[in-house]
C-alpha cells in the first residue's frame, strides 16, 4: 500500500510511537498530556490511513501488529532526528564559519575596520567579513536584503528594523595643511567665503544635506563647489586644493596627518551625527548574528 506523507498528520506517528513505547493507551495519554479517548481517536485515524489495526487490546495493555512493529524503528529514528534538529546547540564563536556582511561608510571602514578585523581574527577566526559601503547597502535593498547583516550609520526606519544607539560622531571642517587662508582664526564672514567639497554617500537619492542644514541654521553661507561619494575622496581633494570639507572627527583624528588635512580654526556650525547599529528582525534572534553585533559594538567603542 503506497501512502503519501503529505496526506498524513505527523502527530499521529508521535501518538503511535508513544503507545508502542508505553504499551498502554492510558500511560501514553498521561505522557502526552491528553485524554485516553484522544489517543484512541488518533489511533483510529492512523488505522484508516494505513489500513492496519496497529494495536489490539490484551488485558489492560496493548499488543502491536506486525505492521506496527515494522514501523516502530523508523518512527522512533525519525522522531529522534527531528528532536535533535530542533535543539539549538550552544554558539561557539571560535567554530563559526559564517560570512557576515557589514555596511558602513568609508570613514568608518578606515577608522573602525581594523579593530573589527582584529577582534574577528581573535574571537571568530573561522568566520569571514564582507564590508560594503552605504551605496551598496541601498542597492542591495537595505537591511531587508538577506545579503546585509548589520549597518553602522544613521538610524534606519521601517518595518522589522532594530536600532541600537552607538555613539555621537562630531564632524569637523578641514583644509590642507598649508592652506593660504588659514593662518589665523577665521571670522564667520571669512568662513562663508570658503568653497566646499560635499560628500554624498548615495548620489542621486536625494538624502537631506545635514551639514548644509547646520550652516543654514547658523546663517553662514556654504558654497559646495563639487560633490564626491566618499569622505576619503573629499580628503584627497582638499589636500590638493584650496577647497574645504566636513569630515567625521574620528577619521581626522586617526588619519588627518596622513591625509594631509587639518581642522579649520573658525566658528564652524556644530554638527553631530547620531550613529547606530541597525539590523533586521530576520537575524535578531540568531546567536551568530547577535555575537557579531556585540563584537562590532565593542570594537567601535574601543576605537
Amino acid at each position: 500500500m503506497s501512502i503519501s506523507i503529505a496526506a498524513l498528520d505527523l502527530n499521529l506517528l508521535l501518538v503511535l510511537h508513544t503507545v508502542l513505547t508505553e504499551r498502554s493507551v492510558v500511560r501514553a495519554a498521561e505522557r502526552l498530556h491528553v485524554t485516553p479517548s484522544a489517543i484512541s481517536n488518533s489511533l483510529a485515524r492512523l488505522r484508516s490511513v494505513l489500513g492496519d489495526p496497529l494495536v489490539t487490546r490484551k488485558g489492560r495493555g496493548i499488543v502491536p501488529t506486525p505492521r506496527a512493529l515494522a514501523l516502530a524503528p523508523a518512527i522512533a529514528r525519525g522522531l529522534r532526528e527531528l528532536e535533535s534538529g530542533l535543539q539549538e546547540a550552544p554558539f561557539e564563536p571560535a567554530r563559526c564559519a559564517r560570512t557576515f556582511t557589514l555596511a558602513v561608510a568609508d570613514a568608518g571602514q578606515v577608522t573602525w575596520g581594523p579593530r573589527i578585523a582584529a577582534r574577528m581574527a581573535g574571537e571568530m577566526p573561522n568566520a569571514r567579513l564582507s564590508v560594503v559601503g552605504i551605496a551598496s547597502l541601498v542597492a542591495l535593498g537595505d537591511l531587508t536584503s538577506s545579503q546585509v547583516d548589520l549597518h553602522i550609520g544613521l538610524a534606519g526606519r521601517g518595518a522589522g528594523l532594530h536600532v541600537e544607539p552607538l555613539l555621537d560622531e562630531r564632524t569637523v571642517l578641514v583644509a590642507r595643511d598649508d592652506h593660504p587662508g588659514l593662518t589665523k582664526r577665521l571670522s564667520a564672514r571669512a568662513l562663508g567665503s570658503l568653497r566646499h567639497v560635499g560628500v554624498e554617500l548615495v548620489p542621486g537619492k536625494g538624502f537631506r544635506d545635514l551639514v548644509g542644514a547646520a550652516y543654514a541654521r547658523a546663517g553662514i553661507r556654504r558654497e559646495v563647489a563639487m560633490t564626491v561619494p566618499s569622505f576619503l575622496t573629499a580628503a584627497a581633494i582638499v589636500a590638493a586644493t584650496d577647497l574645504v570639507a566636513t569630515l567625521p572627527e574620528s577619521l581626522v583624528a586617526a588619519q588627518g596627518a596622513r591625509l594631509g588635512v587639518r581642522c579649520v580654526n573658525a566658528p564652524v556650525p556644530a554638527h553631530t551625527v547620531k550613529m547606530a547599529l541597525c539590523w533586521h528582525e530576520r537575524t535578531h534572534a540568531d546567536p551568530a548574528a547577535r555575537y557579531f553585533r556585540q563584537l562590532v559594538r565593542r570594537a567601535v567603542l574601543a576605537a
